[in-house]
């Protein structure tokens, strides 16, 4: 398995492959034998937009260059974890388009263990959502709860920074590699994590993060996750995005109510209004992923 996965990594890191082109080339060449045999890519050219696509994709597969970087990632710790590894995590497995490959630094062990909760929201986090966290996470990380988050600031790095507090577990899922942790502000946290909790992605460690990425992500925090948490959203919110794919997926959507008067809490309570559960203590949530 572990030279599947170096191949498929190499496949993963060539310019211009899509999620979509790496299955129809497994649908071809599920063992990928022929990875690095031209004549199979000029025979399946339909795979491609155009010819550049194509030489795109022939350039970077013949790259030493891209293999070397490939090798280096075991000795810095970081994991190659593919769709086809029992470590991937099942319920990530049953999404829409699930991550050919995760690349994680960290205890991998948790991807696999506890009752994963994904908990996200505003960015700009006041004192009432970090007083939320406070109040909800003893007991939720008593009963083995995993924080899932994406390692962003003010609702996510609180999130992550209380679990730990707690003696509990968190992964953190990030937009861009892990050699590009963003932002700066959390890079502290995010190597904790890494030595003690994990860090993943699905995108090539030296990816630097871009605007697409983030929204994205949120579909791999709510996916490893049994339930969702909305701490505080605006009404357009990037927490709400998480909150969208958890539905989609049938998982649990919990949210924390706020004040009417108050835009952090303008997201959250239309949530409820649509239906999520109305959480006010930490057994809100237990009773829908434990008891």
């Amino acid at each position: 398995m572990e030279e599947f996965n170096m191949k498929l990594a190499h496949l993963h890191h060539c310019k211009g492959v899509s999620w979509k082109m790496i299955l129809s080339i497994l649908k071809k060449d599920p063992q990928l034998k022929f990875l690095y045999n031209d004549p199979f890519y000029y025979s399946s050219h339909s795979l491609f937009v155009n010819q550049d696509s194509l030489s795109d994709t022939l350039h970077d597969l013949h790259s030493n260059r891209i293999q070397e970087q490939i090798r280096q990632y075991s000795p810095n710790g970081i994991k190659i974890i593919s769709l086809f590894d029992e470590e991937y995590p099942v319920l990530l497995k049953e999404t829409y388009q699930p991550p050919w490959i995760i690349y994680a630094k960290g205890d991998t062990g948790l991807l696999k263990t506890g009752i994963h909760l994904a908990v996200v929201g505003s960015r700009q986090a006041t004192e009432y959502g970090e007083r939320a966290i406070e109040y909800l996470f003893p007991k939720l990380i008593q009963n083995g709860v995993v924080i899932v988050s994406g390692l962003a600031a003010g609702v996510d790095a609180i999130a992550h920074k209380e679990a730990i507090k707690n003696g509990g577990k968190t992964i953190g899922i990030i937009a861009g590699g892990l050699f590009h942790i963003y932002p700066q502000s959390n890079q502290k946290l995010a190597y904790e994590m890494m030595k003690n909790h994990l860090v993943i992605s699905e995108y090539p460690p030296n990816t630097r993060p871009s605007r697409w990425q983030f929204p994205m992500r949120n579909r791999i925090i709510s996916g490893i996750s049994r339930g969702t948490l909305i701490i505080q959203a605006k009404s357009k919110s990037g927490s709400l995005i998480t909150a969208n794919y958890a539905v989609q997926e049938g998982r649990e959507v919990f949210t924390v109510p706020g004040s009417i008067f108050s835009a952090y809490s303008a997201g959250t309570n239309e949530l409820i209004q649509q239906g999520a559960k109305l959480v006010k203590t930490a057994e809100d949530i237990l009773e829908e992923l434990i008891y």
